[in-house]
């Protein structure tokens, strides 16, 4: 297991990266066949972008709605109107010194008053009246021959149509023939909503039985301009050009509506107050006059990004005035979108995959201001929509994938480590192995560490003097004291061995002190058991005695056993080994605490700075014991008066081979 996690800790860091890379690969597909749930989202942060901006300062002062409005419904009588209540607007309008007259009225059916306002129009010569196409009804071939006059006189790269074809209509709804052929120009007024009915697009062009028609403000705004028919050309999947100006259209020759503001952002004026001579000269003088309905119960309203119930007549002015100003948003290619979603996920992915949580989710909040910034900043400034839903939905996704990832991961990890080490340590330690993996080293490994081992002397013969239940009672109650004194002092508890208790130090955790903290748990150890003792014998029990033996010494550390069976963190090795033989000692020299000359040579430097205060250290000479040829000096370990310094009583006894059960 320690070699497979050594594997897996990295293996589990390029896992991370590659989800995110996958991720990355998924979001530019979804962006590239356009996944409707990500386009609505797209479409409702595009919206958002126009309540947050709100109401432009720069209205273009060159247009003005007529309104035929509540007021003017109440006054004039019921909608429709006569045709000479339409007739008389025009003249008044004409009086004013309007530039140019938008009816955006549907006048398809014959009435009586007819040649009044055909008479009207002719006079005024700069009157623009609307066409509707059918886009879904019976197929009927073009019949009136005076709209191929109001048709794009010119299309460049028509073979592109084939790939991007235009809005197809079956038939169209006209004027009345006297009124369309008094007209300066017809335009289709069709409108296409998105998916969730909003309305964002104007269609410029429409083809009808092979011909190509503009719509009344692509028309509207070329007369404005003064620019003849003839100058009007359509770059099939490219845009128009006017005369000298050029309107950027995508593929199908949509524009986006470039939207001034909400609802009455343009100048409004009813037409009761037109024809009652109360409008100022000067608001009508030299301007493109849309005469419109506005009223509620002639259902014209529009549900746009900046309002949801604006009058049509409202959308024309919108489109109109960004024409003649060249104030046209352009959406980004397709492949500018997919390279912001790849880059952006590549890069957050490969700086969040070595990082924790807490990082991952303050880059994930820059990214994600970053790239709101950045589209905000292009939209308004640049007015160029770049999308933000795909890259922002990415790293989203990305930074909760990779952390789900790291908690399933790094959490079964780290139980794994709470079960190998919580009944070896404290919590502490345990928490901090959790934080710190690479602390430990569940595969083998040499290091400096100090064991310590406690045995009780004549435990076999005081079992066989009490009763059993006695026995574990008494026995539970010494291995628990000592166990907490162990991790008081941060031992690392290795194992019971029936009433034999082995600890280290150094070890998962770094210990510079560890002889020193052996040292003064196996001193307190030594005292706690002489308070279990008393209280032992004030219970009539049999009191016993142990032995400690501690060696410092490099070892082999690390989870050893058969894995996927039972498997223990423990130190192996020969010091180890010496450590028990040194326990074993402390009967045959009636001593309660044994150490070696290395453990010694640990504490020398703090007994050198007084810092061992009150601890007799006493030579008992050098023994070889079973299992070793070289002689290690020992050294028994009591108390003294805590005011005075340590000492060290050094013995010139030989050297004594010792023999022993262990």
């Amino acid at each position: 297991m320690a070699e497979k996690d050594r594997e897996i800790r990295p293996y589990r860091k390029s896992i991370a990266l590659i989800l995110g890379i996958i991720l990355t690969v998924i979001f530019c597909l979804l962006c590239l066949f356009r996944f409707s749930p990500l386009e609505r989202l797209e479409y409702l942060i595009y919206d958002t972008r126009y309540h947050m901006h709100g109401k432009r300062s720069d209205i273009p002062e060159e247009i003005v709605i007529v309104s035929i409005d509540d007021r003017s419904i109440e006054k004039i009588g019921k909608w429709p109107w006569k045709r000479r209540v339409l007739a008389e607007i025009i003249k008044r309008l004409k009086d004013y010194g309007s530039k140019l007259i938008i009816l955006d009225v549907i006048l398809s059916e014959p009435e009586r008053d007819d040649p009044i306002l055909a008479s009207a129009i002719l006079q005024a010569q700069n009157v623009v009246l609307p066409i509707v196409f059918d886009m879904v009804g019976e197929k009927r071939p073009l019949s009136h021959e005076i709209l191929l006059d109001h048709s794009f006189p010119v299309v460049k790269n028509s073979e592109k149509l084939n790939l991007f074809p235009l809005p197809s209509a079956k038939n169209v709804l006209v004027p009345v023939r006297e009124l369309m052929e008094n007209a300066l120009a017809l335009g289709h007024i069709n409108i296409f909503f998105d998916a969730d009915g909003v309305l964002r697009w104007e269609n410029l062009a429409i083809e009808f039985d092979g011909e190509i028609f503009p719509s009344i403000d692509l028309q509207a705004a070329r007369l404005f301009l003064g620019i003849p028919i003839q100058a009007m050309i359509l770059d099939a999947a490219k845009g128009v050009t006017l005369g000298g100006f050029f309107i950027p259209t995508d593929v199908h020759s949509r524009i986006l509506i470039h939207y001034y503001g909400p609802y009455r952002t343009f100048p409004y004026v009813s037409v009761i107050d037109l024809l009652e001579g109360k409008i100022e000269p000067h608001v009508i003088e030299g301007k493109i006059c849309l005469v419109g309905a506005e009223a509620t119960g002639i259902y014209d309203l529009r549900n746009t990004p900046v309002s949801p119930a604006m009058p049509g007549i409202e959308k024309h002015a919108n489109v109109i005035a960004s024409i003649i100003r060249g104030d046209h948003i352009r959406k980004v290619p397709q492949f500018i979108n997919l390279i912001v979603i790849f880059t952006c996920g590549t890069l957050f992915t490969v700086l969040i995959s070595k990082r924790g949580a807490i990082f991952s989710a303050i880059l994930a909040l820059i990214f994600f201001l970053g790239l709101l910034g950045l589209t905000y900043y292009l939209f308004f400034e640049r007015k160029i929509w770049l999308y933000l839903s795909y890259p922002s939905v990415s790293i989203l996704s990305i930074f909760f994938a990779i952390t789900i990832y790291r908690y399933a991961t790094e959490e079964r990890h780290a139980r794994r480590i709470k079960a190998m080490f919580s009944s070896y340590v404290t919590e502490r330690v345990v928490n901090e192995l959790i934080r710190n993996p690479s602390l430990a080293k569940l595969g083998g490994e040499r290091k400096e560490v100090t064991v310590l081992f406690s045995d009780i002397a004549g435990f076999t013969s005081f079992s066989e003097k009490h009763d059993p239940m006695e026995v574990v009672s008494i026995l539970n109650e010494y291995l628990s004291e000592m166990t907490k004194i162990i991790f008081a002092y941060e031992g690392t508890l290795d194992k019971f061995v029936g009433d034999e208790i082995v600890a280290f130090w150094n070890a998962p955790l770094p210990q510079e002190n560890h002889a020193e903290l052996a040292l003064r748990c196996a001193i307190e150890m030594n005292v706690k058991l002489k308070e279990l003792q008393k209280k032992w014998e004030r219970a009539g029990i049999e009191p016993f005695n142990a032995g400690i033996g501690l060696n410092t010494g490099e070892v082999i550390v690390g989870n050893i056993g058969a894995e996927g069976k039972k498997m223990d963190y423990t130190v192996i090795g020969d010091n180890v080994n010496l450590g028990a033989r040194i326990e074993g000692l402390t009967r045959k020299l009636k001593e309660d605490i044994i150490i070696t000359e290395n453990t010694l040579a640990k504490l020398h430097p703090l007994i050198e700075s007084n810092k061992l205060r009150g601890i007799r250290f006493k030579g008992l000479g050098s023994v070889i014991v079973k299992g070793r040829t070289k002689p290690v000096r020992i050294y028994s370990v009591s108390l003294k008066d805590d005011k005075e310094p340590s000492t060290i009583e050094e013995d010139e006894t030989g050297v004594t081979r010792v023999y022993d059960e262990k």
